[in-house]
């Protein structure tokens, strides 16, 4: 047995790091999945990619994804998108989307992730018609003057919202109608935005009743909780 043991920060570190590298892998293969092998004609592997080489994912485990989820490597497993849906602490929706090559084992997961922070699981459409389906672009701009309510009116972004500003950069989620996604994406990056996420999602309709900070601090540890697993690949809430 090697020293790891010693220090229990790095061995924190190095899980972390496995179940990013986990979760990347997964994005790649549904991407490909759905979209192809081929980089340059499909976004949203594209951006899979990038965010692999950003946390120095091995090369074997990319190609191996993609080679998996086109279709090109047969191992006995496919990656599949399922969506959860369930109450959290205090009565706010989630929405819980998986990417999992066995159900069966991710279902009795996420039933009990939910029932240890005091809320429980819905059936199928219980909290889904909470939220909207549409189109989900996060980009950053070197430009922190912008106007976004004119960027999106610009772009043809159907709303937006301010995630993160500091003196040298602007974060912004965009949303959009499904078929107009991949023109938004167009446009934004004509704007000089530069693309973090791009993907369809969930928005809720309407905000949840007004949470003490006491409550918001247990739903945000309910929702690390949530990233942690290992088959999660986005949570959203009426709070979103």
């Amino acid at each position: 047995m090697g020293k790891s043991w010693k220090n229990p920060a790095k061995v924190a570190n190095a899980a972390k790091k496995g179940i990013q590298i986990s979760k990347v892998a997964k994005e790649i293969a549904v991407a490909a999945k759905l979209g192809g092998a081929d980089p340059e004609g499909n976004p949203r592997l594209r951006l899979a990619l990038t965010a692999a080489r950003s946390i120095s994912c091995p090369k074997d485990t990319i190609d191996r994804a993609i080679k998996k989820g086109s279709g090109q490597l047969d191992d006995g497993a496919m990656f599949e998108e399922v969506l959860y849906e369930g109450f959290g602490p205090h009565q706010v929706g989630v929405l819980v989307l998986c990417q999992t090559d066995n159900r069966n084992r991710t279902s009795p997961e996420m039933k009990t992730l939910f029932l240890k922070s005091g809320g429980r699981m819905g059936d199928p459409g219980s909290i889904a018609w909470m939220f909207e389906r549409t189109g989900i672009i996060k980009a950053t701009h070197t430009d922190v003057s912008l106007d976004l309510e004119m960027e999106a009116l610009e772009a043809d972004a159907g709303d937006v919202t301010e995630e993160d500003k500091n003196d040298t950069s602007l974060t912004a989620t965009f949303y959009t109608d499904l078929p107009q996604l991949d023109a938004l994406r167009q446009n934004l990056i004509k704007r000089g935005w530069e693309i973090e996420v791009f993907e369809p999602g969930y928005k809720p309709k309407s905000a949840s009743p007004d949470l003490t900070e006491e409550q918001l601090q247990e739903l945000g540890e309910f929702l690390s909780k949530l990233d942690d697993h290992d088959d999660t690949y986005r949570a959203y809430t009426q709070l979103d």
